[in-house]
């Protein structure tokens, strides 16, 4: 009779190890497929639409006026120089 218990709690024993370590498997593989899908959801995001172009200015003096307001940017600062010119050649040649 000692044999069998020794045999069966081995069995108890291995079966149990068996178990936790299957758990933690399965755990372990749950979080990764969860990973998977967040960065895929991140990758999946639509990219933000672009800004719609202005309206071409028609008159002479829709871009002085404008013209006016980014020379007011770039006396604030707002307005590096090379963001400037870029702004005025595009009023200019609109």
């Amino acid at each position: 009779m000692p044999g069998l218990l020794r045999g069966v709690a081995r069995t108890a024993v291995v079966a149990g190890t068996a178990t936790a370590v299957s758990n933690r498997v399965s755990r372990r593989q749950a979080g990764r497929w969860a990973e998977q899908e967040q960065q895929q959801a991140v990758a999946q995001q639509p990219a933000p639409a672009p800004a719609p172009a202005a309206a071409p200015a028609d008159s002479m003096d829709a871009k002085i006026s404008q013209l006016k307001e980014l020379g007011e940017l770039k006396a604030q600062g707002v307005l590096t120089e090379a963001e400037f010119a870029a702004q005025k050649e595009r009023i200019l040649n609109a």
